[in-house]
């Protein structure tokens, strides 16, 4: 009775295992594409941005989640999807950006 204790307990972790290294390349993968749409949306924008790296990636991060939302119900398809994120990335940089700029003065 112990070993079938143990061994359930073993293939559970094992399992539990198995969804924490998905959920961590997941996590990379996201990390990713935000840093490329987060890039994209400063390109998109004209003059300098003061956006640090990691700014970037969650401003991308952000954009690519409400963008594929809205190319979602709008069944927009991949590729204007895609320009979707990177569009809502740019918004939210000139948002923050706009904001930074009143608080300073």
């Amino acid at each position: 009775m112990a070993i079938l204790v143990i061994l359930i307990a073993i293939i559970l972790l094992f399992a539990l295992g198995i969804a924490l290294v998905g959920l961590v390349f997941k996590l990379l993968w996201f990390a990713l594409v935000g840093l490329v749409i987060g890039a994209l949306a400063r390109l998109v924008l004209p003059g300098q941005q003061n956006l640090g790296l990691l700014a970037t990636s969650l401003y991308g991060i952000g954009g690519s989640l409400l963008g594929g939302i809205v190319a979602d119900v709008l069944d927009l398809g991949t590729i204007l999807g895609f320009l979707t994120a990177v569009v809502v990335a740019a918004c939210l940089i000139v948002v923050v950006e706009r904001r930074r700029a009143r608080t300073i003065f």
